[in-house]
């Protein structure tokens, strides 16, 4: 792999209190400038925790994170400012207007006066968002909520951008918008982690792809070459069936 290395991860462990088993069981994981990464995996693999350590939103049980070859334990404060999160759930306000959530996350992020005006505008033309401006957030529907919550995570130019489950319950349209704009970002150069529960979004977007089950890494490869590897299966659906197996999970 090309790039220099944007995420290091060894022997990741997470244990939350009063659980019987670990989240994490020593994850070993190396992400490079310029990747389009999916983390794949059923409820409850795991994939939120990994991502949510890498953030800095939690501590680790053991292990060692770094991001941009900066160990986050030491260097979170100045990590934070190159990465970008757009979480599963709705992380905005449902009390303020589209442009106000925008305007927000653009001020936390150091934007302001016409560099956060232009930049914010940018966005809201692409998104398509210029007639629900003036709309409380709490009175939008899922899809303007969607675009707002994607925007919040990129509205800084993000080095490192990582998405959970960002197209969750959007119609065909609004996904399709959603990756173009990624795609676009990766060939710009941003580093991309993706999960998902879609394995053809998966297969479209990324150029490698690791699946996550038990709090272990069961598969690393590109799409490609896990279907090959997997005698009997066609498409990246059928390869994490295969891997993970048929029963539910909560």
């Amino acid at each position: 792999m090309e790039g220099k290395p944007v995420i290091e991860v060894k022997d990741l462990v997470k244990k939350y209190k009063g659980s019987g088993e670990e989240a994490l069981r020593g994850i070993d994981l190396s992400v490079r400038e310029g990747e389009f990464l999916g983390l794949l995996g059923p409820n409850s693999a795991g994939k939120t925790t990994f991502t949510s350590i890498v953030c800095g939103l939690i501590d680790p049980t053991s292990g060692s994170v770094k991001i941009f070859d900066r160990d986050i334990a030491l260097s979170l404060k100045d990590v934070k400012k190159r990465i970008g999160l757009v979480p599963q759930e709705i992380a905005l306000y449902s009390g303020l207007t589209v442009k106000e959530n925008i305007y927000f996350y653009g001020h936390l992020m150091g934007y302001h006066g016409e560099v956060l005006k232009k930049r914010a505008d940018s966005l809201i033309e692409i998104f398509n968002l210029g007639e629900h401006l003036s709309k409380l957030l709490l009175h939008c529907s899922g899809g303007i909520k969607r675009r707002v919550n994607l925007i919040s995570g990129i509205i800084h130019d993000p080095e490192l951008l990582i998405l959970d489950e960002p197209t969750l319950g959007v119609d065909i349209q609004l996904r399709e918008m959603i990756f173009g704009h990624l795609a676009g970002l990766n060939r710009k150069g941003t580093t991309v982690i993706y999960t998902t529960h879609y394995m053809k979004e998966a297969e479209q977007l990324c150029s490698r792809v690791n699946i996550i089950d038990h709090g272990v890494l069961i598969a690393n490869g590109t799409p490609a070459s896990l279907i090959a590897s997997n005698t009997g299966c066609e498409d990246l659906g059928q390869v994490f069936l295969k891997m993970t197996g048929r029963d539910l999970r909560d």
